[in-house]
């Protein structure tokens, strides 16, 4: 089937590594599409996620003045339409975006308008997660988390940790988790994509966040799948990218199915629309190949997503209506 025209929610996107050519030719003319090809695209196969997360770093350097990011940002909600998503969670680390000068508020302040322009042009609802890496101190960890409660009652709606999951420990980041239940920030974490399930009990023990980025490595550990199901905590699969990372060897090996069959609570993601090279559509038509999934596996997993999204009640309902309709 074609999923291409059906409505569906996104919550795991990540702006800097979602630039459509056409976008990176509006910010640098020069780039030919071979240099995109080379410089944007990850290869289908990564050595890991520490070679996928360099692709990123042309796209965080083209994102560095407040017109930048307004066009970066248009240009994703460009996409998302095209591929009929009715609501999208958009996650970046507003650090990443200062090098020219621009202050974290600044940058997060300009986000925040495009997106309110997006949803205006686009008539797609959507939020936006600041993200801390796993690389970062305390203090810019505390700093990122602290820019979410500058910007309560904006569209900026939850805080993220990303980054090289293997490469560096949690120890900098649990204060700034704690400041964000104490300000009742809703909150994801990345975890068990690089590194396996005990990754996923640290970050649920140290952390608490109601949903995990990837966490397919959940499904190494039955106990584990256990208490996501019995705690109600949502995993953001991102199929594409876990092959590419080589999380997984062969799309047939990924524990996507296992998951959802498991019944733990979990929505179809891209994770990165450029460096993967992936629609929403896309994704759910090789789920569709490889495991046989219908309909009502989409409709699950997009009412799971807006049940867990970070959006308001009011939106919700009307995206649970909309996926109602849509996949009866």
């Amino acid at each position: 089937m074609d999923y291409s025209k059906e409505p569906k929610v996104e919550l795991h996107l990540h702006l800097d590594c979602s630039l459509s050519y056409e976008v990176v030719q509006q910010l640098k003319p020069s780039v030919t599409p071979e240099e995109y090809y080379q410089s944007f695209i990850g290869p289908p196969k990564c050595t890991d996620l520490a070679d996928y997360i360099k692709r990123a770093i042309k796209g965080f350097e083209l994102m560095q003045t407040g017109e930048q990011l307004r066009l970066v940002t248009l240009d994703l909600f460009k996409q998302l339409k095209a591929d009929s998503v009715v609501y999208a969670e958009i996650r970046f680390a507003p650090l990443q975006h200062t090098f020219q000068g621009l202050t974290p508020t600044a940058v997060v302040a300009a986000v925040n308008s495009a997106t309110e322009e997006g949803i205006n042009t686009y008539g797609i609802d959507a939020g936006i997660i600041l993200c801390t890496l796993r690389h970062y101190s305390e203090a810019q960890s505390m700093e990122t988390v602290a820019l979410i409660k500058e910007f309560a009652g904006t569209h900026v709606v939850g805080f993220d940790i990303a980054a090289d999951e293997a490469g560096f420990p949690i120890d900098n980041h649990v204060k700034a988790f704690q400041f964000a239940h104490a300000n009742g920030i809703q909150c994801t974490a990345h975890a068990g994509e690089a590194k396996g399930a005990a990754s996923v009990w640290e970050t649920l023990e140290q952390f608490h966040p109601s949903r995990i980025g990837h966490g397919v490595r959940s499904a190494e550990d039955p106990g584990l799948l256990q208490f996501l199901q019995a705690k109600n905590i949502h995993l953001e699969v991102c199929p594409t990218s876990n092959v590419q990372t080589n999380v997984f060897d062969t799309i047939e090996q990924h524990t996507a199915d296992k998951i959802y069959n498991a019944g733990v609570s979990m929505s179809i993601n891209t994770d990165a629309r450029t460096i993967s090279n992936v629609t929403l559509g896309d994704e759910y038509k090789l789920m569709e190949r490889v495991f046989r999934w219908t309909k009502a596996h989409f409709k699950k997993c997009n009412l799971e997503a807006i049940d867990h999204s970070f959006a308001s009640g009011e939106v919700k309902e009307k995206v649970r209506r909309k996926i109602e309709a849509a996949y009866r």
